[in-house]
């Protein structure tokens, strides 16, 4: 049997597993499509309701059997919540994981950290990997609630219970869920890169020309050919090809956006376009004009340059990736930490509340987060060391007495991101916390989602 830590993961035998956490819980799950939401109500399985196809809840254990899950399920969330949800996760013993495969037979086992103020636990994920399953220890936190966790994931709730008050001399730690994801975000399922051409395909040039022709009737700068969007291009059209199937991630895990870090371009702001069937440039771009979200992204001024690059199927199909960036620059990332506090101090503004003022310690603390959350493709308050908030902060010379912390991914820009925090209530309270006087902000391009924030506050 294994035992697991956070971001640990085995591989899952065929057939159905069960998941157990004893103690005073409430178990539940959510059944995610590749864009990580629902499809529906019927996809939140919790005691109200007990089963999903591929999904069964009896008391504190869930049995889950991959292959009867319904059509497009790639991921299966196990939360865990207190059973009265009056007392928080903190005051009660640290719920343990507890996996058993076919025939009782016991595969893992998984004892997060302790959570403090958190009133939800996402503590594992059962997910599609290539052609089989896997299962990841996750321990992440969730200060919103079971009602704003489910919203999060797009599961329509009326929450009749409000969240537990946080006290405003502890720390705080909320996390943001990533935005749903684009149209044809998807990916390959290889890692074999194809050597970049020193110079543009006939195509990525004529691709360039149709762009740059629609970006102008759109009031939109040109973009250029850049080789090193080209070489993630070509490696990400490959694997699809090989895969015979459009996504964001291969079955080795490797992401779109980790092809394009591994070239050394790093990135601002990051788009793409994941598309199969157009026969030429002029198809693809016909059909991304025609609609919404891939024409937002051809229109879009924020990005400077693009690479596009063609694999051709097993099937007989065509598979095309298109990648949009604007380079990483110390400027262009005060700018954006300057635009992600002034969006903030609006919120703030409109709520009565007086502005915060940039703190050069929280502001290290929160870039170094970002940073390596982005390098070591992982996504929680958590590092994989343990550290939480305010220990970074106090690590970074940090005296304040009151941290708290909010970070998301996958979001596109400052003004995506703080919307984004503002529509969760957890986030929300981050923002609006009367006593929080000082604030500092990371991001950081890479990693399996593409873009990570972080926003440090104290007090």
């Amino acid at each position: 049997m294994s035992e697991l830590v956070p971001g640990g993961n085995l591989p899952l035998p065929e057939g159905a597993v069960t998941v157990r956490v004893p103690g005073p819980f409430d178990v539940s799950a959510l059944v995610t499509d590749e864009g990580g939401k629902v499809r529906g109500d019927a996809d939140f399985v919790f005691y109200n309701q007990p089963s999903a196809p591929g999904a069964r809840l009896s008391g504190d254990t869930l049995t889950v059997d991959p292959r009867r899950l319904r059509a497009g399920a790639d991921r299966i969330t196990v939360v865990v919540s207190p059973a009265d949800s009056g007392t928080p996760l903190g005051r009660l013993p640290a719920p343990v994981l507890q996996v058993t495969g076919p025939g009782g037979r016991p595969l893992a086992r998984f004892a997060p950290p302790r959570p403090r103020q958190e009133t939800v636990l996402l503590l594992a994920e059962i997910y599609r990997r290539g052609d089989g399953w896997k299962l990841r220890a996750l321990g992440q936190g969730y200060a919103d609630g079971l009602a704003g966790l489910a919203r999060d994931f797009g599961v329509d709730v009326v929450d009749d219970t409000p969240a537990a008050p946080v006290p405003s001399a502890s720390p705080v730690a909320s996390r943001a869920r990533p935005a749903p994801a684009p149209a044809f975000r998807t990916a390959p399922a290889s890692t074999t890169a194809h050597p970049a051409p020193t110079l543009p395909s006939p195509d990525a040039a004529a691709f360039l020309t149709l762009v740059n022709s629609a970006r102008s009737t759109a009031s939109s700068p040109p973009v250029s050919l850049d080789p090193r969007l080209i070489e993630a291009a070509r490696a990400h059209a490959s694997a699809m090809a090989s895969a015979g199937r459009l996504g964001v991630e291969g079955a080795d895990g490797v992401s779109v956006f980790q092809r394009l870090a591994a070239t050394g371009y790093a990135y601002l702001t990051v788009g793409e376009h994941l598309v199969s069937g157009p026969r030429n440039p002029s198809e693809l771009v016909e059909y991304c004009l025609r609609t919404e979200q891939p024409r937002r992204t051809l229109h879009d001024p924020a990005f400077s340059h693009v690479g596009l690059a063609h694999a051709d199927g097993r099937s007989g199909d065509t598979y095309w990736t298109a990648l949009w960036a604007r380079p990483l620059t110390p400027d262009a990332l005060t700018r954006t930490a300057e635009e992600v506090v002034g969006l903030t101090n609006r919120e703030r503004a409109r709520a009565g509340l007086p502005p915060l003022a940039v703190d050069p310690l929280l502001a290290h603390a929160a870039q170094a987060y970002s940073t390596d959350m982005a390098v070591r493709a992982f996504y929680s308050h958590t590092s994989p060391e343990g550290t939480q908030p305010w220990d970074r902060a106090a690590a970074a010379g940090s005296a304040r007495r009151s941290i708290g912390e909010n970070i998301a991914c996958g979001q596109r820009s400052a003004a995506e991101v703080v919307e984004g925090w503002m529509n969760s209530p957890g986030h929300r309270a981050n923002i609006l916390k009367p006593d929080f006087t000082h604030i500092g902000i990371g991001f950081a391009g890479g990693g399996p989602a593409g873009t990570y924030w972080t926003q440090l506050f104290g007090a």
